[in-house]
């Protein structure tokens, strides 16, 4: 059996279950979590992790589990990747913290000078760092606002951004995200995302059709002269990996840019080498203003960022921009790591050969299984739609399930989507070609017992 190439010790990449799942060592971990943590930190597989690495997590109790969740899109260049660790190692033992406000260091201006390189357009930039994705977003909106004199900000339905008091704002799911946590941040409009499989009038119809809606409703509703930013998902995560009709994302650009609005593309998620490309708005040449990083940007230590247009950027004054903890050393250290990875191991490409994997043997589910209502994605996140059979019905019991018996096995999967009806996965881009298989397996198992 082989062991982890990239990421984490060298752990054997197989399923292995010797408890049951959880096991009694994480269920009394469990126990302590409930007395210690409120429930509303939710956990959607009780297991406690002690070794991860590669495709594989392990847990207290001895069990290897096939990972297709990354945690949520952030391991993506694996556990505990070698480069990450040997420049974090070397960095905590030289300095932890200084504030790069108050004297600042040089792998925060080298991680800045690598997002300004490699982010979509050749135009100049600045980046800055902070700590997650929200913070990310947040500080997006602050920049289109200060640099245009606007306020309006439009975003999408079945967007997510965040959990801060202007990303739930941005945010369009209710529960859990926003539920009696109001009042919200004034000036966020919403407007319809071109979601082909739930678009009325079809798939062929959905580019065009939403694109028109959107523009229609901010014209009339908002005037495009006080929009100060677009905030999209060029793929919409939490909403359930819902990729938007070809030519829907053009044609929002085109408009910000006759209107002097500040486009901005929420790669959060979807950065990083997560579908097959460094990120996700390249598929269609989408060149944004803003782009925001965060999750795989540092191998599972904090670190987020804001990379835009120099113009844009340098508009802010002296001091409107910053926090104590943001580029913090050991994460920018981290994310020198992790670009070194991604460039040494071709993880673009990996994970378009993740893709290549996954996606036919989706399509053949929904060939097989009525539930199976769409499959979508790209690279290595993608995601199956599960309906009442006959019908587009949301199936949110049907995905709960699934997942369950998932996790039963030895499989980490995600559920997501508006409605909740959505499986996704996002395995690191170092998992071995086997694994992938064996998870697929368990998958349909899953699906066909259900």
């Amino acid at each position: 059996m082989s062991t982890a190439t990239s990421g984490g010790p060298s752990l054997p990449q197989e399923r292995r279950l010797v408890t049951e799942i959880p096991g009694p060592r994480s269920r009394e971990l469990f126990a302590r979590k409930q007395s210690a943590v409120p429930p509303g930190i939710g956990t959607t597989l009780p297991v406690f992790v002690t070794q991860a690495g590669g495709g594989v997590v392990v847990d207290a109790d001895g069990n290897s589990l096939i990972d297709f969740g990354s945690g949520i899109a952030v391991t993506s260049v694996g556990n505990a990747a070698p480069h990450v660790v040997e420049r974090v190692r070397r960095q905590v033992g030289e300095f932890t913290h200084t504030c790069f406000m108050v004297t600042p260091y040089e792998s925060y201006v080298r991680v800045c000078e690598k997002l300004n390189a490699i982010t979509p357009g050749d135009h100049e930039k600045r980046t800055f760092l902070v700590n997650s994705g929200a913070e990310a977003v947040e500080n997006a909106v602050k920049v289109a606002r200060h640099a245009t004199g606007r306020q309006a900000v439009v975003v999408f339905d079945h967007g997510y951004h965040g959990r801060t008091l202007l990303t739930m704002s941005l945010t369009a799911k209710n529960m859990p995200y926003k539920h009696r946590f109001g009042p919200f941040a004034p000036e966020v409009y919403r407007v319809p995302l071109a979601y082909p499989f739930r678009w009325p009038t079809g798939p062929e119809n959905c580019a065009e059709e939403a694109a028109a809606q959107a523009i229609d409703m901010i014209n009339k509703q908002i005037g495009a002269e006080n929009v100060a930013a677009v905030v999209i998902e060029p793929i919409a995560g939490e909403g359930g990996f819902i990729v938007p009709a070809r030519g829907f994302l053009p044609r929002v650009l085109e408009f910000c840019r006759a209107n002097g609005i500040v486009f901005v593309a929420d790669e959060v998620q979807t950065g990083f080498a997560r579908t097959g490309a460094m990120f996700a708005c390249e598929d269609e040449g989408i060149v944004p203003d803003i782009i925001t990083t965060a999750k795989g940007i540092a191998g599972g230590l904090p670190l987020a960022a804001v990379t835009g247009r120099a113009e844009l950027l340098d508009a802010v004054h002296v001091g409107g921009l910053g926090g104590t903890y943001g580029g913090n050393p050991l994460a920018c250290e981290a994310a020198l790591g992790v670009l070194e990875t991604i460039e040494e191991e071709d993880l673009v490409a990996r994970a378009s050969r993740i893709g290549e994997l996954m996606l036919p043997r989706l399509h053949a589910l929904r060939e097989r299984y009525p539930v199976v209502g769409d499959v979508r994605g790209r690279g290595a996140m993608t995601a199956i739609e599960l309906v009442v059979p006959g019908t587009r019905e949301p199936n949110p019991a049907a995905a709960a399930e699934i997942a369950k018996r998932c996790h039963a096995e030895g499989l980490v999967v995600l559920t997501a989507g508006t409605y909740g009806n959505v499986l996704r996965f996002l395995p690191p881009l170092v998992i071995p070609e086997h694994l992938i298989d064996e998870g697929l397996t368990i998958l349909e198992k899953a699906i066909e017992s259900h």
